[in-house]
């Protein structure tokens, strides 16, 4: 149960609700997230339409921001985040159980080298961001453009930031995501 208690949209002034309700709707299986964000409605009204906006420009390729995002949810042991994030990635060409595997790249059989690349860079972006190896960023930069590499790393610190926003206050996960794990026979790895 979460620490702080859910605001339904019908709490809200309506601008405020079209956002919670449209991030709801449309963005996936978040609402109880959403919910929690309401308390703070400057949250709300930039956060959710920023993530609406970044997945509609899909200047990132879906791919790429779903490998990073689940590599570092898993580093952060976030199970929320990698119980939503992992029907995404499945959708994007990775097996349940390879998504299981993620953190073992380097060997995986699922991954091409520009998966590799994204997955080393997205550890490096979040464990040590002031020590990233110029030669990994420009082996990126070979398959990413200069928008593609911001973004990307503005989607791994956004996914630590949303790892760490859930864990403390225990947000649960919406039944919607369960059902999608258990459609994989899976659970995400500890």
């Amino acid at each position: 149960m979460a620490r702080v208690r859910n605001i339904d949209s019908r709490e809200l002034p309506p601008g405020l609700a079209a956002i919670y309700e449209r991030f709801a709707a449309e963005y996936g299986p978040f609402r109880n997230q959403v919910a929690v964000l309401a308390h703070v409605p400057a949250a709300l009204r930039h956060l959710m339409p920023m993530l609406m906006e970044l997945r509609e420009a899909k200047t990132l390729p879906k791919r790429y921001l779903e490998l990073a995002i689940v590599v570092v949810s898993n580093l952060n042991a976030c199970h929320y985040c990698v119980a939503h994030h992992k029907p995404f990635l499945v959708v994007e060409g990775i097996s349940p159980e390879g998504i299981d595997r993620i953190m073992d790249w380097r060997e995986h059989p699922e991954l091409d080298e520009a998966d590799r690349l994204v997955v080393q860079y997205a550890i490096a972006a979040w464990e040590t961001p002031n020590r990233i190896p110029e030669a990994l960023v420009q082996r990126l930069r070979s398959v990413l453009s200069e928008a593609q590499l911001v973004e990307l790393t503005l989607r791994i610190t956004l996914c630590g930031f949303f790892n760490r926003f859930n864990d403390a206050l225990q947000i649960d996960e919406e039944d919607e995501a369960e059902a999608a794990l258990d459609g994989f026979g899976t659970r995400p790895q500890s």
